[in-house]
């Protein structure tokens, strides 16, 4: 999935947990890892400890067990409509009046929340209550006589189809950006009004910058004037959080605690402020399901040097099995203690990521006279380097997920071609292959089900409204992901329904050609995506072509489908790759109006080793597959390939074949014996 796609509400929830699981996965929960064993000793006392957390635990599963079985019947994914762009007046008059009632003259409403998240519950979903855009990313900024919302090049058309834009006029997010449109239109003396708790204090000095070249001022609001007029409000979510077990997450939450802590301490700073969720998740091996499609809590949390956690969480999430995973070393605090918290750090030193930490935690930490050091979340670099147990859960994930896409791609081998089928349909059967496949517990995100001109927009989102049906000699592209126990998937095939034109073989090929020079690259260590990012790109460029989006993003492992700080773009992102880390590897090409091409795969860097015949002292990274699904051969056109080309892609396929082919149906085995046939 293009880097920044993010899945929207749907109407039922899943406990993030291991509910669905077959037998070996329930049995597997109960027992501590043995290295916890090994750390604790062996006596009679840590026996008892252990069966009780045991039996513990396995209460919390069949509770969870139980709840997801309950909603095993409801889908992941809807395909309601929920953009009117009729609501966008009346919404955007009631906050003007309210914004004049506070004395504001301006308000800046930027895609994140208190938690500084990509994805949001619906009840944070403030810019697109406001202008009906629901795309991932974004922003908008509301003057007494102007209004503009900001999207990037994924987004241009669909933010056209979805606000009115007579009232909110679209503008480019990267090129200008908020700021840069308050520069030239915020007039001189006005009070610009901005929610510090949805803003990074990055992003709040950037306003601020802006908006006093301006000659106006950035006023902090006293609570979002968003939410004082959105009268129907959902409540935030309250879904139970649940313990993450020890033989998937590899680590103990006790043992990452005293890691993270003593780098904290290294860098002379007494507590870290962690405010994003996947690294609280990550740091105390905890699940929930606070956010679409990822098994999130939305939380605060405080590290201190001594390996203990303030954790700063709704107390109703917390069920007497994970207060006992958590122990004495996290103390659960209702998040309405976060503030005072904050003031009791005074004289401390605290790292605190300002890319990633609200400007009002940073605003309250320096009133209280704490001594901020800047630098970036301790959580972020481990939990992308995944260990040996992660990396081996993503694996067997994959080959599941694998087994479901490819019996998926057998059948619309077989039915597309009839004309019947649509884009909905499609994604409610591969949603229906990876259920039966075992484990799932959510999609990763909601799939990206596109045929011909819907193809050509790389994060659409079908509806019932913009519904249509498969043709013949169309292509057709599915970017989808599942969200397992053992690991989050995320792959994109694109193939054609019937004939293909010449034209759309050799851009298929050529994406394909970018698609195995990234999969097959070796590069020292300290390189970054950025460096790698023009391999991906260069056949295409060969013939005056590229894509807009980057070429991979970073995985979480049961987290989620993005994570940073890696990434493989043309974005100069200074963060080297390194080993352990999970990217996807999904170049692309889009023709606007008639289809799109991408390939996406998971890669996983590999520990650096000697190349033979090089330079002993100059070890090589590099990438190994994960993902194991048919790449459509019919859009492949041979002679655009070289020899080295061909034989990795015939590799590959015997590879799927290998994997996939006991797991697979004897209609599916057949057609992917064709499907997967050498050229």
């Amino acid at each position: 999935m293009a880097r920044l796609v993010r899945a929207t509400q749907v109407t039922s929830r899943q406990c993030g947990e291991l509910g669905s699981h077959p037998a070996p996965y329930r049995t597997e929960l109960g027992g501590p890892h043995p290295r916890a064993m090994t750390r604790r000793g062996n006596g009679p006392a840590v026996a008892r400890h252990d069966r009780a957390r045991n039996r513990a635990r396995i209460r919390g599963q069949r509770h969870l067990e139980k709840e997801n079985k309950e909603n095993m019947d409801k889908q992941f994914q809807s395909f309601d409509d929920r953009s009117d762009a009729a609501t966008v007046a009346p919404r955007l008059a009631a906050l003007r009046a309210e914004l004049a009632r506070r004395g504001l003259d301006g308000f800046v409403v930027p895609h994140s929340d208190e938690y500084q998240s990509e994805y949001l519950p619906e009840c944070n979903e403030r810019l697109a209550w406001l202008t009906s855009f629901t795309g991932s990313a974004g922003g908008a900024v509301v003057l007494k006589d102007k209004a503009a919302v900001f999207v990037d090049g994924r987004y241009t058309l669909q933010v056209r189809q979805q606000t009115d834009t007579r009232l909110f006029e679209p503008r480019d997010l990267v090129a200008e950006g908020m700021g840069g449109w308050l520069e030239n239109n915020a007039p001189r003396g006005a009070r610009i009004g901005y929610d510090p708790w949805v803003h990074s204090a990055a992003s709040a000095d950037s306003l601020r910058t802006a908006v006093e070249k301006a000659g106006a001022v950035l006023v902090p609001a006293d609570g979002n004037p968003i939410d004082a007029v959105w009268t129907d409000r959902p409540p935030a979510p309250c879904d139970k959080a649940a313990a993450h077990a020890m033989n998937l997450a590899g680590e103990s939450a006790e043992s990452k605690r005293t890691r993270i802590a003593e780098e904290v301490k290294k860098q002379g700073a007494d507590a870290a402020i962690i405010s994003v969720a996947d690294s609280i998740c990550w740091l105390l091996n905890v699940r929930g399901a606070d956010t679409p499609h990822t098994p999130f809590v939305l939380s605060y949390a405080i590290l201190n040097g001594d390996g203990s956690v303030d954790w700063f969480v709704d107390p109703r999430k917390i069920t007497p099995e994970l207060a006992q995973h958590l122990g004495n070393a996290v103390r659960v605090r209702a998040p309405k203690e976060f503030g005072p918290a904050l003031d009791a750090l005074k004289g401390k030193t605290v790292v605190a990521d300002a890319n990633w930490t609200a400007s009002a935690a940073f605003d309250r930490l320096e009133k209280a006279g704490a001594k901020i050091q800047k630098g970036p979340d301790p959580c972020q670099l481990p939990k992308a380097c995944k260990n040996p147990v992660e990396i081996e859960g993503a694996r067997k994930a994959h080959i599941r997920d694998g087994a479901a896409l490819t019996n998926f791609l057998a059948w619309i081998a077989r039915e597309a071609p009839g004309g019947h089928l649509t884009e909905i349909e499609a994604a409610e059967a591969l949603e229906g292959y990876r259920r039966r496949a075992g484990s799932l517990t959510d999609l990763s995100f909601d799939s990206i089900s596109g045929a011909a001109p819907h193809a050509a927009l790389p994060h659409y989102r079908v509806t019932r409204s913009s519904n249509r049906a498969i043709n013949r000699d169309e292509i057709y592209l599915i970017d989808s992901g599942g969200q397992y126990p053992d690991g989050t998937t995320d792959v994109t095939r694109t193939m054609i329904v019937g004939t293909p034109t010449a034209e759309m073989k050799d851009r298929f090929t050529r994406v394909l050609k970018g698609h195995i020079a990234l999969a097959t690259m070796k590069f020292p260590e300290g390189t970054t995506g950025a460096a790698l990012d023009g391999f991906a790109r260069k056949a295409l460029w060969d013939a005056g072509l590229d894509y807009d989006h980057g070429t991979g993003h970073g995985v979480g492992s049961y987290l989620s489908v993005h994570e940073g700080p890696q990434n493989i773009s043309k974005r100069p992102i200074t963060q080297a790759l390194k080993p352990g880390m999970i990217c996807s590897n999904e170049p692309g090409y889009y023709k606007e109006g008639e289809y799109g091409i991408r390939i996406e795969n998971l890669i996983v860097v590999s520990e650096p080793r000697p190349v033979p015949g090089g330079d002993a002292h100059r070890p090589m990274m590099e990438f190994e597959t994960i993902t194991w699904a048919p790449i459509d051969l019919d859009l492949v056109e041979p002679s655009l390939l070289t020899q080295g080309e061909r034989e990795w892609l015939n590799a590959y396929h015997a590879t799927v074949r290998e994997k996939l082919s006991p797991l697979v149906d004897a209609e599916t085995r057949a057609w992917l014996e064709r499907a997967t046939r050498g050229i």
